[in-house]
């Protein structure tokens, strides 16, 4: 059994999908989070507010459930439930807020039942200048040192479109513990073109060019897409390059575009036949030796989606595997033998897995 620290072996200078660039090894905490910006006792993310928690249907087995409860405490436990900001983990160089991670979770938790929590979260990103920066500081300032990305705006929209709309078209100018934010506006529920994506960097935040999650995010039409980025094995990363890109699953869930369901497919099943008993990595020749437990949550939840549940079923038996004993999810886990290399628990890691487990044995709210 991996042991309640995991200490890394040597030093990992891979570029984190979720965080920052890997410092030395240290220990990594693995326990469920206490609330890292305080409880509240009414209100949204108050337990009385939890009590509303969408179960899984009569079909999920009990390590299904344990996961799925665990992941919506670890969300709930990573947001001030006074602004919204969501941060990716607590470990130095992750407990900032990532738009895309924050946007999965604000999905995952109206996919959990807890609306008002969600829409606490979409509040706040919208109060963001997401051209500021790739990563913000709870206060709702920029995290100096990267640029933006070229899937937030996406993100963010798609997760008030799956909220619900409701969200006011601007917002003012609000505080957050004595710290005014810059003025923000909501993203259109509808675009007339794809949004700006085109020579920034993307969720792997180590390269800038024209890439595929990036365009997937920006909705960019399915016909441009497989001009491209389709190859006869399926969808890659960039044009010219011949590693599959998991992202593609983000074409079949949060970003649904029925012209690419069939290279969607041909994409994670190429990915898949090669995973291990813990998941998958991102995209093919990324971090070798290590497996990604979001990728391998987004694509069971697109498996799902496509009608391939046996396929699905497989990645959430990877994905359960990846859990530490103590249920959470590491950013990424050793190939060989499961255990944590990176920040444990993730944020982004627990919103996909509350999305893939919903759409896999979806439930009814109490």
């Amino acid at each position: 059994m991996r042991s309640i620290l995991a200490v890394g072996a040597a030093v990992l200078v891979a570029a984190s999908v979720s965080g920052a660039r890997e410092q030395p090894p240290a220990p990594i905490e693995t326990a469920l989070p206490a609330p890292h910006f305080g409880a509240v006792s009414s209100g949204p993310f108050s337990p009385v507010s939890l009590r509303r928690l969408r179960p899984l249907g009569p079909g999920a087995p009990p390590w299904a459930r344990g996961l799925y409860r665990r992941s919506t405490r670890v969300l709930v436990a990573l947001t001030d439930p006074r602004s919204g900001a969501m941060i990716a983990g607590e470990r130095d160089g992750w407990d900032y807020v990532w738009p895309r991670d924050a946007s999965a979770g604000a999905m995952a938790l109206e996919a959990a039942g807890l609306r008002p929590e969600a829409r606490r979260v979409t509040s706040f990103l919208a109060g963001l200048d997401l051209d500021e920066a790739a990563r913000f500081y709870p206060d709702g300032s920029g995290v100096p040192g990267r640029t933006a990305a070229g899937d937030g705006e996406g993100w963010v929209a798609a997760a008030e479109r799956t909220i619900d709309g409701t969200v006011p078209v601007a917002t003012a100018e609000r505080t957050i513990e004595g710290t005014v934010l810059s003025r923000g506006s909501i993203r259109p529920q509808t675009q007339d073109g794809p949004l700006s994506w085109r020579d920034r960097q993307d969720y792997g935040e180590n390269v800038s060019g024209d890439l595929l999650g990036n365009a997937i995010a920006s909705g960019v039409p399915a016909a441009e897409i497989k001009e491209r980025f389709l190859t006869p094995r399926g969808l890659v990363r960039e044009q010219g390059s011949h590693d599959l890109d998991s992202v593609a699953a983000w074409a079949a869930t949060a970003f649904p575009s029925p012209g690419l369901r069939g290279a969607i497919e041909t994409t994670l099943l190429g990915l898949t036949r090669e995973s291990t008993p813990y998941g998958i990595p991102p995209m093919e020749s990324w971090t070798p030796g290590e497996v990604w437990t979001a990728p391998t949550a987004w694509s069971a939840w697109a498996l799902t989606e496509l009608g391939d549940t046996s396929t699905a079923d497989r990645l959430l038996g990877e994905l359960h595997r990846a859990e530490t004993p103590q249920g959470t999810l590491p950013e990424r886990v050793d190939a060989t033998d499961g255990h944590p290399t990176s920040t444990t628990p993730l944020a982004w890691s627990h919103a996909f897995a509350i999305l893939a487990l919903q759409a896999r044995y979806p439930g009814q709210a109490p």
